[in-house]
């Protein structure tokens, strides 16, 4: 039997995900021992491996086969826009895609007014404005604390990921307009799909189950 090979975004997404694995029977004690130097962690009597990557290459890895599955942010895959198949959504992590700025940048948006849009996600961005709202605007790309730039006036308004919105508060900035929800999603590999249909079907029902029994 090949492995089912199953790459993790890092951090505490992970965790979570390991979480609910663990909740359908599939284990790997080998990655809770925090000292491992490890970049590869198998379950040799179910068949699985699990490995750990930066979240913006773990659908990379999928699209390519490197591995069947993928647990990432919604976010992520949109910003990435490779070709995988989405089966379910974790519900880890909500949040939402937000564009974001002061109060005074509301107009701008609602004349469709040609306004720089910084940004850390620069495709989620531009099919927001050019194929949603059809307005054209500038995009920059930020890496750093997006919500510098409407303040120190570099865009008047950003496009960035909104949890609490205590940051946009404290910074005088607020919620404009809502792009889209996010959270946390599995993903496949189009061939592996085809190839371990019964192995990565079985999972993705068992998580399903799991899901609506904790949402119950």
């Amino acid at each position: 039997m090949r492995y089912l090979t199953v790459a993790l975004a890092k951090g505490r997404l992970a965790q979570k995900a390991m979480e609910l694995f663990e909740q359908i029977g599939i284990t790997c004690d080998e990655m809770k021992d925090k000292s491992s130097r490890k970049l590869i962690f198998v379950n040799e009597d179910l068949g699985v491996r699990f490995f750990l990557a930066k979240a913006n290459d773990v659908p990379t890895y999928v699209e390519y086969g490197a591995a069947d599955i993928g647990i990432v942010g919604k976010d992520t895959i949109l910003e990435e826009g490779r070709k995988l198949y989405e089966v379910v959504d974790l519900g880890l992590g909500k949040c939402r895609m937000c564009v974001c700025g002061p109060e005074s940048a509301r107009e701008k948006l609602k004349h469709h007014e040609l306004i720089r849009v910084a940004t850390k996600y620069p495709n989620i961005a531009k099919d927001y404005f050019y194929n949603k709202k059809h307005q054209t605007v500038e995009i920059i790309k930020l890496n750093g604390s997006i919500e510098l730039a409407p303040i120190v006036g570099l865009s008047e308004v950003i496009v960035d990921i909104v949890e609490t919105g205590s940051t946009l508060r404290e910074n005088g900035l607020t919620v404009l307009e809502e792009v889209c929800g996010l959270s946390a999603r599995m993903v496949v590999n189009q061939v592996s799909m085809k190839r371990e249909n019964e192995r990565i079907t079985k999972l993705i029902q068992d998580l399903k189950q799991i899901l609506r029994e904790d949402g119950a």
